[in-house]
This record gives C-alpha cells, sequence and structure tokens, in this order.
C-alpha cells in the first residue's frame, strides 16, 4: 500500500530545506549588517551633533562677551557726550561774544 519514497524525492527534499535555513541564514546576516552599519551611522550623527554643540556654545559664549562690551562702550559714549555738552554749555557761558538774546 504505502510505496518507500524514492531517494531522488528525498534528496530534493532535504535540498530545499537546506535552501530554506541557508535562505534563513543569509536574511538575518543582512539584516545584522543593515543594523551595525545603522549604529555606526547614527554614532556618527550623534558625534556630530555634539561637535556643532560645542561650537554653539563657544559662538553663544563669544557673542555674550562681545555684548557686553558693546554696553560698556555704549555707557562710555554717552559719559563722553554728556561731558562735551557740559564743556559746549560752559564755552557758551564763557564766550563774550555770545549774544545773550540768541538761545544757541
Amino acid at each position: 500500500m504505502f510505496a518507500a519514497p524514492e531517494r531522488g524525492a528525498a534528496m530534493s527534499t532535504g535540498l530545499i530545506i537546506a535552501l530554506i535555513v541557508v535562505g534563513v541564514l543569509i536574511l538575518i546576516a543582512l539584516f545584522l549588517v543593515g543594523r551595525r552599519r545603522q549604529e555606526r551611522r547614527l554614532e556618527s550623527q550623534r558625534i556630530e551633533a555634539g561637535s556643532h554643540r560645542e561650537e554653539a556654545e563657544l559662538r553663544g559664549a563669544r557673542a555674550q562677551r562681545a555684548e557686553a562690551e558693546a554696553r560698556e562702550q555704549a555707557i562710555r559714549a554717552e559719559k563722553e557726550k554728556a561731558a562735551a555738552e557740559e564743556h559746549a554749555e560752559r564755552a557758551r557761558e564763557l564766550d563774550p561774544d555770545r549774544d545773550p538774546d540768541r538761545d544757541e
């Protein structure tokens, strides 16, 4: 009733199973390689982002120093302007050729 399987059929079944196993192993290997490549790329991006953050911090500190220097310079300029106006007013008061009716 039951016939013994032919030897060629058993080989082809074994071959099919072996090919499937090899295919699955290749897929797993490709997946792992892709994952490793992605991890390397992400690490590279993290390093680059860190570099950009450091540069941003340095530039921010430089900008704050420049702003502080600009404020100090503006204060000095205002003081000089006030001193110049005081001297101009004193010169007008002392000027003998000044017309007292004319307000300069």
